[in-house]
């Protein structure tokens, strides 16, 4: 909407709209950026949430103007008012996000915390459960992925902002904070991938991750990606990566770990964590060791449903290669991984690496055996293999597919909770 002389309307009164992916809009002149462009009710909602979740503490800051324009705009216009009278929007989350309580939730931040940490790249908040399990509070977020910000609104009260490239979203990080936390993209380091690194767009992202240490300056880095980050283009990518932590001025631990041998998660999942300490800060930053290896005792026995009856994850002698399936999977003690045109038996017992690529198509998603018949791996049991709590749920709008990319996406949350241990010792 604008003027004719190309500005945008000033609205004295509320303009309620629907944008091309038929999400509604709420736009008043408290809406307007400087620079004229609206901000977008995802982005309302996320200085709302971030501002009822920080409110009373030095990290408001950045919220608390536009927060309270936008809560009076919500709670005072009658054409809001009417407009919900008389249109079921129950399952947009333009309702959701209005009136849900958002502090009536299954992970909400330490009353009094021990220490304070951003959520980059965050995903379904595999970080942030690890992190708040340690003491810590979440001061902002950012994820880009529509579906994930509904998954983590779900669980913590709070919508993620959305692109970290964005000066906009950048500008709502506040000061101070002790740690900063970022999953950053894998795809284009991942042997899934092309591998074309920093060729990649999503290669990229990891110097938006260091403009934000460069102008936040935090007392720790906890970075995570696949361990192929290392290897990539004979290790160049990961020197580059490397080098520029140490250019801003920290010093830099780095360790490759398997779930299943450091986080007693029966999961076949190696990842780089890559450790890094301000010595302005962290004076005793020497003292940091990652956690040493423990023995697996769990099995995929601790993170399978038997109960599962639910007709749309088993496969029947109608679908495709059932006959292969049912003479290659014979017992119920293992998880057997569907590839392409082939099946394969994971022997040692745990699950083979989950991936975002599961949400894709059912060939992608792991298979179990039981006394139902072949069936692919539920949503919450992937959520299970990645050490997420029981009372960790997504929610119903979301598309299964979406809900296993999710969880292939995530991180493993016990063993994200034994590094960051290691890392606010020192803090």
């Amino acid at each position: 909407m604008t003027a004719n002389n190309g500005k945008p309307h000033i609205f004295t009164l509320l303009d309620l709209g629907i944008n091309k992916s038929g999400d509604y809009q709420l736009y008043d002149e408290s809406c307007i950026n400087e620079d004229n462009s609206f901000i977008k009710f995802d982005t309302q909602v996320a200085i709302v949430t971030h501002y009822l979740h920080t409110q009373g503490t030095p990290f408001e800051t950045p919220y608390i103007e536009k927060a309270k324009k936008f809560i009076n705009l919500w709670t005072n216009s009658e054409k809001l008012k009417n407009y919900l009278q008389n249109n079921i929007v129950c399952e947009s989350h333009f309702q959701t996000y209005l009136f849900k309580d958002v502090f009536n939730i299954p992970f909400p931040s330490p009353k009094i915390p021990k220490f304070t940490f951003i959520d980059l790249f965050a995903g379904i908040g595999g970080f942030r459960v690890a992190m708040q399990n340690l003491g810590g509070k979440c001061v902002f977020s950012s994820e880009w992925d529509n579906a994930a910000q509904r998954t983590y609104f779900t669980n913590y009260g709070e919508i993620p902002f959305g692109d970290i490239t964005s000066e906009e979203t950048k500008s709502y990080i506040p000061d101070n904070f002790d740690v900063l936390c970022a999953g950053f993209p894998c795809q284009a380091f991942s042997i899934a991938g092309y591998r074309k690194g920093f060729e990649d767009t999503r290669g990229t992202l990891f110097f938006d991750v260091a403009e934000i240490i460069r102008r936040k300056r935090p007392k720790a880095v906890f970075l995570e990606n696949v361990k192929n980050l290392c290897s990539h283009d004979n290790g160049k990518t990961f020197e580059i990566i490397k080098n520029t932590l140490e250019e801003l001025g920290y010093i830099v631990f780095f360790k490759v770990m398997n779930a299943m041998e450091y986080a007693n998660i029966p999961q076949n999942r190696e990842r780089i964590f890559i450790i890094c300490f301000d010595p302005e800060q962290i004076p005793n930053y020497n003292e940091f060791s990652f956690p040493e290896k423990k023995n697996l005792t769990k099995t995929i026995h601790d993170c399978i449903d038997y109960n599962v009856s639910d007709a749309e994850y088993f496969y029947t002698n109608k679908m495709k290669h059932y006959e292969e399936l049912v003479k290659f999977i014979k017992s119920r003690d293992t998880i057997y991984q569907w590839r392409r045109q082939y099946v394969r038996e994971n022997k040692n017992n745990v699950c083979p690496t989950l991936t975002a690529n599961m949400g894709t198509g059912g060939h992608n998603v792991p298979l179990i055996l039981t006394n139902e018949g072949i069936r692919k791996l539920t949503p919450k049991e992937c959520l299970n293999f990645q050490g997420f709590p029981d009372d960790y749920h997504f929610p119903s709008v979301i598309a299964k597919s979406s809900m296993y990319k999710q969880a292939g996406n995530s991180v493993v949350v016990p063993l994200i909770q034994r590094v960051c241990k290691q890392v606010i010792s020192l803090i």
